[in-house]
């Protein structure tokens, strides 16, 4: 019993389940957004709907293909400019890469090394 204690208790499960929760919140969000973009596509359009799915050059359907990449492209989109490019500036802000070169404790063995070579 100790075990699943352990296993439901463990960091990583908690984060995966908040991960989860709020990817599924932020998924209608960023739909909704797309459906809004659509309507908009539509109105440009003439006030008909943005909708492909009547698209069948030579009897070949590809109009819900169409639909469907358009609304993929547009869900992309609002996922890296209104979440990667904001999340990736708030890392190299708040969280810099360490500087280039040789690590504090590795010079200090470093030169600990060339002491006692000049000593010998």
């Amino acid at each position: 019993m100790s075990g699943f204690k352990n296993f439901i208790l463990r960091g990583s499960l908690v984060e995966l389940a908040v991960a989860v929760i709020i990817g599924t919140s932020f998924a209608a969000v960023v739909t909704a957004f797309t459906g809004m973009l659509m309507s908009f596509v539509s109105k440009l359009s003439g006030g008909k709907e943005a909708n492909f799915d009547e698209f069948a050059p030579g009897d070949v359907l590809v109009g819900p293909f169409l639909t469907a990449l358009v609304a993929f492209l547009i869900l992309a989109a609002v996922v890296y400019f209104f979440v990667v490019v904001p999340f990736t500036k708030a890392k190299e802000k708040y969280f810099p890469d360490e500087a280039e070169g040789t690590p504090a404790d590795v010079a200090l063995l470093e030169e600990i090394r060339d002491l006692l070579k000049a000593k010998a």
